[in-house]
């Protein structure tokens, strides 16, 4: 009995009087903002069907303080690179960049949290808030409330995105899909503190925000060592560099969609970025035209080269009836060659004639490619009706008659 009565007394001790109890997380200072002063920045975690698979997206959300216009943007992590995207797209999209941007501590954006607001940025973060020129700041730890819009936003995307989102074939649907959703909540919401819809909100917030430059150059930079078959690996998959950087050391820039390959200062090969692993060992990406030069050294490398494979189907036919021949070999390496000083989309009406015509030689080929590369000669001058003489200049005319008729040319005023 006297420890029921003394867990009671404790649990009364514990609890604060009802006037003073916090409800719904406790008291805050409601906050305004002016016209192009700031915007608030978080991720939410949502998922989609996409290629027939439920897929797990990191979904960016930006919202303009003032007008709370938002815009969302759909990545499979959350990158610096995709960070970076995210915010290109979000200005596009907003039309301006306001001079603040509020954030929480991400690991994208800090890397270490100081006392008080003191923080060190990281170096790539840094330098897009320096592109864009606005003021980035930082929530205090569990201080969710400094950016209070943008927390409510993830929970109210769901009903209004997520629950009505169609099945997907690839990411890039997800987001056209994302941007257009939000063009049209702009319409249909209506301001919380205003009788009018978000976008009319918006439209008047637009002329204070600062114009967007050209879009902030976000990769992260990776070194790589090309293998000896011209391939780097990123991510479990290998994507092919040309033949002359084999076993050299170059630069790998990743975007959030596409990978650059970088060396002596030169971009030398660009892929589109793959992201899935539903292959276990990854898969390749080779390109036929960066083996040519290591192929007129090796022809025989053709019969069986993996990158020969995704020839054109032009190409392919050729080469069936090429290699049957003796020499075939070093003769279809020097019709493909021909891509490199040549376009690639003639050189392949070359060969589809030749093949039609039955004669898929070499000096025919080069003959028809010859003849389509060949400009077509100039067409006959038709001057207009303005440059036509109506009326023969006189003194001309009888300089030339005193000339003949004498052998002495007059002098004829300037």
């Amino acid at each position: 009995m006297g420890i029921r009565h003394g867990s009671n007394r404790l649990r009364r001790w514990r609890s604060p009087p009802e006037a003073v109890r916090r409800v719904g997380g406790g008291p805050f200072v409601p906050l305004t903002f002016a016209p192009g002063e700031a915007f608030q920045f978080d991720w939410s975690e949502d998922g989609v069907v996409i290629g027939g698979g439920r897929t797990q997206l990191q979904v960016a959300h930006f919202k303009l303080a003032d007008s709370r216009a938002f815009f969302l943007r759909a990545y499979l992590l959350q990158t610096h690179e995709r960070l970076f995207d995210a915010h290109a797209h979000a200005f596009r999209v907003l039309g301006g960049i306001p001079r603040r941007g509020i954030y929480d501590n991400m690991k994208t954006a800090v890397e270490r949290v100081g006392k008080g607001k003191a923080r060190d940025v990281n170096p790539r973060f840094q330098a897009i808030a320096s592109h864009y020129l606005f003021e980035p700041e930082f929530c205090n730890p569990a201080a969710g409330w400094e950016k209070g819009q943008i927390e409510k936003s993830g929970q109210d995307s769901r009903p209004c995105f997520w629950q009505q989102a169609p099945a997907f074939q690839d990411l890039a649907g997800v987001n056209t899909w994302l941007e257009q959703r939000c063009l049209e909540l702009w319409a249909e919401l209506r301001h919380p503190d205003l009788a009018v819809s978000v976008a009319e909100v918006w439209a008047e917030e637009r002329p204070s925000l600062m114009a967007v430059p050209a879009p902030f150059d976000g990769f992260v930079e990776h070194p790589k060592r090309v293998s000896p078959t011209c391939l780097i690996h990123f991510e479990c998959h290998r994507y092919r560099v040309p033949a002359v950087f084999a076993n050299r050391p170059v630069s790998l820039r990743v975007y959030a969609e596409r990978l650059v390959v970088v060396a002596e200062g030169q971009v030398i090969a660009a892929h589109p970025r793959l992201i899935e692993r539903r292959h276990k060992n990854g898969r390749t990406f080779y390109d036929w035209r960066h083996y040519l030069g290591l192929l007129q050294r090796k022809p025989g490398a053709l019969r069986n080269g993996a990158p020969f494979a995704e020839l054109p189907e032009a190409f392919k036919r050729l080469q069936s009836v090429r290699l049957k021949r003796q020499g075939g070999d070093r003769e279809m390496v020097e019709i493909l060659s021909l891509v490199r000083h040549h376009e690639e989309s003639l050189v392949l009406k070359a060969v589809e004639m030749a093949l039609a015509a039955g004669a898929p030689s070499k000096p025919h080929l080069l003959n028809l490619l010859g003849r389509l590369v060949e400009s077509p000669p100039p067409g006959p001058v038709n001057p207009p009706a303005a440059l036509t003489l109506t009326l023969t200049p006189e003194c001309l005319f009888r300089a030339h008659s005193a000339t003949h008729s004498t052998g002495i040319r007059p002098l004829i005023p300037r």
